[in-house]
């Protein structure tokens, strides 16, 4: 194994633990019957290419060391996903209260959001990783973002590879103008909230009920997508 496996294997570790451990917190709340806050959770260890781009933007070495884990505090990387913007506060209350982890900082782009229009709420916690050789704490980014605002923020992060971080001017003003248009789609949501959540939990049920029946084609029913 290379120096930069050994690097970042305890990163991989973090990750995965903390996957199952916020998974099994959306799926805590699906056993009491409640609305989850949360979507979905993704994660990711940065790939060497983006920690290489990240050394030459700091002006540090590129090669495994205490410094490197302390500038580059989204080496290990997850996103919480929410449908309401209102999810986001109790998500982030959930992670305050934890005891397995150790929030260092938390970014609010969400009420002050970037210049670009990027919307997002980042908390930097440090957690510790149990290893062969003992405990490794380390530092994770957690973005917790609605739909919409995860939409933008792809689209943003692919044109900026292309763009190498310089948009042309039409192509910033359409991004702005489209975080903006996000936004309002999460106002709007959030407005008819209530409806939303009791409409997707008839559907639940109907579609789990074993009493449910679905026409096939000769009843005239329709073939199934």
């Amino acid at each position: 194994m290379g120096q930069w496996d050994r690097f970042l294997a305890p990163y991989k570790q973090a990750v995965d633990e903390l996957k199952i451990k916020f998974k099994g917190m959306r799926q805590q709340f699906e056993t009491d019957n409640s609305n989850s806050p949360i979507e979905f959770v993704t994660g990711r260890v940065k790939p060497l290419a983006s920690i290489y781009d990240k050394t030459l933007e700091k002006g540090i070495p590129f090669e495994p060391s205490d410094e490197l884990a302390h500038q580059l505090q989204d080496i290990a990387g997850l996103r919480m996903m929410c449908q309401f913007v209102g999810d986001i506060e109790t998500v982030v209350a959930l992670l305050r209260q934890r005891n397995d982890l150790r929030i260092v900082e938390e970014k609010d782009y969400i009420s002050h959001e970037k210049q670009s229009g990027y919307r997002s709420y980042h908390v930097i916690v440090e957690y510790p990783v149990q290893t062969i050789k003992g405990e490794k704490l380390i530092l994770a980014e957690i973005q917790i973002r609605t739909l919409a605002m995860n939409f933008w923020a792809s689209i943003e992060h692919s044109l900026n590879y292309k763009y190498k971080g310089v948009f042309p001017a039409e192509i910033k003003k359409r991004l702005q103008r489209a975080a903006e248009a996000a936004f309002q789609l999460d106002e709007e949501m959030s407005q008819i909230r209530d409806e939303i959540q009791e409409a997707q939990a008839y559907f639940s049920e109907f579609k789990e009920s074993p009493s449910t029946h679905f026409p096939n084609e000769r009843e005239g029913g329709t073939t199934p997508r």
